[in-house]
């Protein structure tokens, strides 16, 4: 697709987008509910749901079509400096409210007193690394997770530098180079999947760069899809695409198998979703539950994760049976939905809303 060609096609191509927002909504409950069963059920092998995790590399592929969708044609104009600052605005409001309610869980968990084995000191260190995303895997009680008061911060850090990289050299690339790069990238997912069995690194320890192959592999083939046109019309709908990516993360785990069959799942099925799900239509009847999707998504990924602490030292204290846990998941998932949407109404929205006005009306002043 030419640049202008895409311009000219924006607002037919956002309306087919909409779908994307929804199964990035239906991916954040996915992963929620993972990692409270991974918890409850720690072999894979037993996990209905063991291949949740994958849902971040659909994450890492949809920000690679939507940020070369949004951007390729702006951000030379635009420039780096705004660019990070507009990504910044989109962001960061939600890792600032993830890290409170990391640091709030920490000092008030009722099943645990970490505080008390950390003191003051530490724990205002876990805090500022937590808001300024600076790898720190010093707490062994969290399996020494880069990001201790708030996991899933290791997806944002590697999403900052594909956002960097982009901004600095990605967007210009020749199409021949980003499918150079991707296949590359591609040879890395294998590689990482061989070595380490799975594709659930990135999160701490000596699995941390695994998190790089996979941000690689995954922004850089959201990036080719968009700019070769590689979107597949089609009548499939919310409720069908979401079949479609249910069943990656319902893939019942192998060990002899799951080397491969996770790859599988990362270098063609996951794109292959983000093609679809780009160019099928959203019937009005799902509108609404599509856009609830959409907002709920990113606050639900960042603030899920403090209540999974809780729900860790939960287990471990009161050893819950698996009937008592059949339904303090599911309400406990049903609360952060809800307590998700409520970050999203009252703070993330109207936060991003006053910053991107003010961040715009500095733009113009300057012009």
């Amino acid at each position: 697709m030419s640049d202008k060609t895409a311009d000219s096609n924006s607002l037919k191509s956002k309306q087919h987008f909409e779908i994307l927002d929804g199964l990035r909504g239906l991916a954040a409950i996915v992963v929620v509910i993972f990692h409270f069963m991974e918890i409850a059920i720690a072999d894979y092998n037993n996990n209905p749901i063991s291949h949740g995790f994958l849902a971040v590399d659909f994450f890492f592929c949809l920000s690679g079509f939507v940020i070369t969708y949004a951007y390729d044609n702006r951000v030379a104009n635009l420039g780096f400096i705004p660019f990070i600052k507009l990504r910044l605005i989109r962001l960061q409001p939600l890792v600032l409210i993830g890290a409170v309610l990391g640091l709030l869980t920490f000092l008030f968990d009722p099943y645990s007193n970490l505080y008390a084995v950390y003191g003051f000191g530490q724990t205002a260190l876990f805090f500022v690394t937590s808001l300024f995303l600076i790898p720190y895997p010093a707490m062994s009680e969290r399996f020494f997770n880069l990001f201790s008061l708030n996991a899933p911060i290791w997806s944002l850090f590697w999403e900052y530098i594909a956002n960097i990289v982009y901004a600095l050299i990605l967007f210009k690339a020749a199409k021949r180079v980003l499918i150079v790069l991707v296949v590359l990238a591609a040879v890395g997912i294998c590689y990482v999947s061989s070595h380490s069995g799975n594709l659930a690194g990135g999160w701490g320890g000596p699995n941390f760069f695994d998190g790089l192959a996979r941000i690689s592999f995954s922004f850089l083939m959201g990036m080719l899809i968009y700019r070769s046109n590689w979107i597949i019309k089609n009548k499939l709908g919310l409720l069908g695409m979401s079949v479609l990516l249910l069943i990656a993360f319902l893939m019942p785990y192998n060990d002899h198998w799951n080397w491969l069959i996770e790859p599988i799942l990362v270098i063609f099925y996951l794109p292959l979703l983000v093609s679809l799900g780009a160019g099928a239509s959203l019937a009005g009847k799902h509108q609404k539950i599509n856009t609830l999707s959409g907002d709920i998504s990113y606050p639900l990924y960042m603030t899920h994760y403090p209540f999974v602490w809780v729900f860790l030292t939960y287990t471990a204290t009161v050893k819950p049976s698996i009937a008592q846990l059949s339904w303090v998941i599911p309400i406990s998932v049903i609360l952060l939905i809800s307590l998700a949407y409520l970050v999203f109404k009252f703070l993330d929205f109207p936060i991003r809303r006053y910053l991107t006005a003010k961040l715009k009306a500095g733009i113009s002043r300057q012009h």
